[in-house]
């Protein structure tokens, strides 16, 4: 991203009325609670990917501490520990109790003994400025209700000489099967009254670099690099699993069983009628570097 393109006179409207609310934070919590169980489902794999994939970007190196930040199952925590090795450390914090007793699981089994997920609010954890080598959020950062001041928060942990990086979903997510949910829920006569998107808030290189010029001034070298990709569905039922266990499922909440079957019927049939077999995935990577001390 260039100069210009960081110091653009126009900035985007990251703020939103239906998402600006109190409640936010406990709707994800209890969103990402009851997702926790398909989180790691294998139709779900792009977790794992792009959270590596943050990782190597974020150059997470032998020694380092890490502070994961939305940490979830651990999908970015758990290659940041790998990284860092025996000799660094991974702080990863998240709302949801059950998504990290899984990350915990899954760090136990690759007897990973460097990685600690911590229940508690990212923007109000007991941590002092500037105690990270690397601070990181992957598909986290639009859950904070004021998105600015959360990421501040982020950049105010890292330390001298070290990064923050922060990987959002790019626009149209998951389509053409997220507008085959909305469809069905429709013709069900069962949409949700407010669409619960809060990934759609940042989606764009130039959104995303708005956000880091807001809440990090004096960022140094800052990367911000979309990357187009394509995920597979090997059955249309993978699709249902993609929305079971992700912050789609809150379109499903206020349905009786009854409805939520006839749902999924509609859903898997538009899939197979439209031969539907993968998904837009796309996302935008960002890393940008604290100076050091002077």
């Amino acid at each position: 991203m260039s100069e210009s393109e960081m110091n653009a006179p126009e900035s985007p409207d990251l703020e939103s009325s239906d998402l600006e609310s109190s409640d936010l934070k406990s709707r994800s919590a209890s969103t990402y609670e009851a997702t926790a169980p398909h989180f790691d489902a294998p139709a779900l794999s792009f977790w794992d990917r792009f959270g590596a994939r943050t990782v190597d970007r974020a150059r997470v190196g032998a020694g380092d501490r890490v502070l994961d930040a939305c940490s979830g199952t651990g999908a970015s925590a758990i290659p940041a520990a790998l990284a860092a090795g025996p000799t660094g450390t991974v702080l990863g914090i998240d709302l949801s109790e059950p998504a990290l007793a899984l990350g915990r699981a899954k760090a136990d089994a690759r007897g990973l003994r460097n990685v600690e997920l911590r229940v508690g609010d990212i923007e109000h954890a007991d941590l002092p400025s500037g105690s990270f080598d690397c601070v990181q959020c992957v598909f986290g950062v639009f859950f904070l209700p004021d998105i600015v001041a959360g990421t501040r928060r982020l950049w105010d942990l890292v330390a001298p000489g070290g990064r923050l990086a922060i990987t959002v979903w790019g626009p149209n997510l998951f389509e053409p099967a997220s507008s085959a949910l909305w469809e069905a829920l429709a013709a069900e006569r069962a949409e949700p009254a407010t669409r619960w998107e809060p990934w759609s808030r940042v989606t764009t290189p130039f959104e995303l670099s708005v956000l880091l010029r807001e809440s990090a001034p004096n960022a140094r070298d800052v990367t911000v690099e979309p990357e187009a990709h394509r995920h597979p569905l090997t059955q249309p039922d993978d699709w249902w699993d993609i929305v079971l266990g992700t912050g789609y499922r809150v379109a499903l909440d206020h349905l009786s069983d009854d409805q939520r079957a006839s749902v999924r019927t509609r859903i898997l049939a538009t899939l197979r009628t439209e031969s539907i077999d993968q998904i837009n995935a796309d996302v935008v990577y960002s890393v940008a570097h604290k100076p050091h001390a002077q």
